[in-house]
């Protein structure tokens, strides 16, 4: 299994060879660095720790992360973590072009949202007797037990939640600058830390 991390910049457009063209997410794909490599005897599962952008400044590094200085820290369970060493580099070479991946990160935070916005409900009907309260959502409530079941759809908070794409395309990759062209939107805003998997 093929893991990095990586940060979204933005999105852009390329064309192919007919001339068509296809909507690209660019993403920053590591370089990342094997931290910590976890084993079934010593610790009970099979993982490795990789580390994303290195911190600099001596000052922001904190006793704690001493061996870790790192702003970015994540755990991916695998097979074989017997194959990694401490200080492995992983870049974006590790991928090819037209390779198949899902890319998960943190969707944008859209602050509170009404549940015609947040659910696609279709409001009450703008006549016979409605008044303001065309974007309601009705009756939440029920005769037994005479509550609000839980999970029901409401208003509430919009966004801010990890999501997963799958089946994206790499389009193009750039092996010196550790850039990524995968077909198509992926979660978050510019700045987003992704977490690719091939």
């Amino acid at each position: 299994m093929k893991f990095i991390l990586g940060l979204k910049l933005g999105m852009s457009q390329i064309f192919d060879e007919k001339g068509n063209q296809i909507p690209v997410t660019i993403i920053e794909a590591g370089p990342c660095f094997v931290i910590q490599v976890k084993t079934e005897d010593k610790d009970k599962c099979t993982a490795i720790q990789l580390g994303f952008k290195k911190i600099e400044k001596s000052k922001k590094i904190k006793k704690t992360m001493r061996g870790k200085e790192f702003k970015y820290l994540k755990e991916q369970r695998i097979e074989n973590s017997e194959q990694y060493k401490i200080g492995d580099k992983i870049d974006g070479s590790i991928f090819q072009e037209g390779e198949i991946v899902k890319v998960s990160g943190i969707s944008k935070g859209k602050g509170f949202a009404g549940a015609v916005k947040r659910w696609e409900f279709h409001g009450r009907p703008a006549t016979h007797g409605t008044k303001h309260e065309e974007r309601t959502l009705g009756s939440v409530g029920c005769s037994f037990p005479e509550r609000v079941i839980k999970g029901r759809k409401m208003p509430g908070r919009m966004g801010f939640e990890r999501v997963t794409v799958k089946n994206l395309k790499i389009v193009k990759i750039d092996k010196e600058n550790n850039l990524l062209a995968v077909k198509g939107a992926v979660p978050g805003r510019r700045g987003t830390l992704l977490e690719i998997r091939g």
